[in-house]
């Protein structure tokens, strides 16, 4: 038998402390946001989530834990990563502006000595050589002084800018993330909003902008047929072939479940119409199979609806003439692009359950 004394069970005394340990076993940074995710992986309260991030193992970067929080816990989150960046950003300004005001000090009592001296050598009463010899030293010793804290101080505010610039750069991290759709990597409904309202606030170039809205064909069929894996890997692959046949300068959007939208700026109504079809074409000829099992998920394709801002007051009514034309497309056999025109709201009026199947 062994001899070596058996070591007492460590007692972990509370959820919090659990929740701890682990985050530090996977040397993951001890942040707010962070033990938020770790703290509803360990209650369990979402086993999607806690799967999710055990499959990150003890290698995860802070954006793919960032990217977690955004899925699952949305405005909450960004709104605490935003807010920890302004703490910093603040922080660091009154850093700046002590240093500042410590400089103007010093500035003003060297003034003042330089003021005394001058009075000093006016006066007539003193002996000269005496009198120089003083003010020398004086100056001397001060204007050393005064040039020694004038470097330190440059290098004190090189040091703060550069710690602002981190900053600055973590909340640029920020917008990325609160603008990104995790799953896909594309923008999300929130940057198209702000994207699209951008347009009429501008107003320029709004007779060469066009806005077509996708939505894929039967996808609540491929979700019934196949579960959700298979459907959220469509649509990954959905928003790539988009990306990969538009202009680099395009904005592309998942704005919610299974619609898409582009923004494109710098063609007319014809060249628009000829882009959405490019993007049907290329997402109908891509084969959607498993490469394991040889199981066949296609055909995947989508409807596209596009009318021009130059034609609508707003964004309201440019997103609402762009609906419309998918629509049409839906009702028409789907697998089309259609451009906006007058007449179809008449049929848009028509009930619309047959464009949510």
């Amino acid at each position: 038998m062994s001899s070596t004394p058996v070591q007492p069970k460590v007692q972990v005394p509370d959820i919090a402390a659990q929740v701890t340990y682990a985050m530090r076993s996977m040397g993951v940074p001890p942040i707010p946001r962070n033990y938020e995710l770790f703290y509803e992986a360990y209650i369990g309260s979402n086993p999607k989530l806690t799967r999710e991030l055990a499959a990150l193992g003890n290698k995860a970067t802070q954006r793919e834990l960032d990217a977690i929080g955004e899925q699952y816990f949305g405005e909450q989150h960004r709104a605490n990563l935003v807010e920890g960046a302004h703490t910093k950003i603040l922080s660091e300004l009154e850093g700046l502006l002590r240093l500042l005001k410590q400089e103007q000090t010093s500035l003003e009592s060297y003034n003042k000595l330089l003021g005394e001296t001058f009075t000093r050598i006016n006066t007539k009463n003193a002996s000269s050589a005496d009198l120089l010899r003083n003010a020398i030293s004086i100056l001397s010793d001060a204007t050393g002084d005064t040039m020694a804290q004038g470097a330190v101080m440059v290098q004190n505010v090189v040091e703060k800018s550069a710690e602002m610039d981190l900053v600055r750069k973590e909340l640029d991290e920020y917008k990325r993330i609160a603008n990104t759709d995790s799953l896909t990597r594309l923008a999300n409904r929130r940057a198209f909003d702000d994207k699209l309202a951008q347009i009429y606030s501008e107003k320029k170039h709004m007779s060469l902008t066009a806005l077509v809205l996708c939505d894929i064909d039967h996808f609540k069929k491929i979700n019934d047929s196949f579960g959700h894996p298979v459907g959220d890997k469509i649509l990954a692959t959905v928003g790539n072939v988009i990306k990969a046949n538009v202009r680099k300068d395009v904005f592309v959007a998942r704005t919610g479940g299974e619609e898409f939208a582009i923004i494109i700026e710098g063609n007319t109504e014809t060249e628009a119409l000829q882009i959405a079809e490019r993007i049907r074409k290329a997402l109908e000829a891509t084969p959607f199979k498993n490469s394991k099992t040889g199981v066949d998920y296609g055909p995947v394709t989508l409807s596209l609806g596009v009318s021009m801002a130059c034609d609508s007051e707003d964004p309201n009514e440019i997103y609402s003439k762009s609906d419309i034309a998918l629509y049409c497309a839906k009702n028409s056999g789907r697998n089309r692009a259609m451009l906006f025109e007058d007449g179809m709201k008449k049929d848009a009026a028509k009930s619309w359950l047959l464009y949510r199947k």
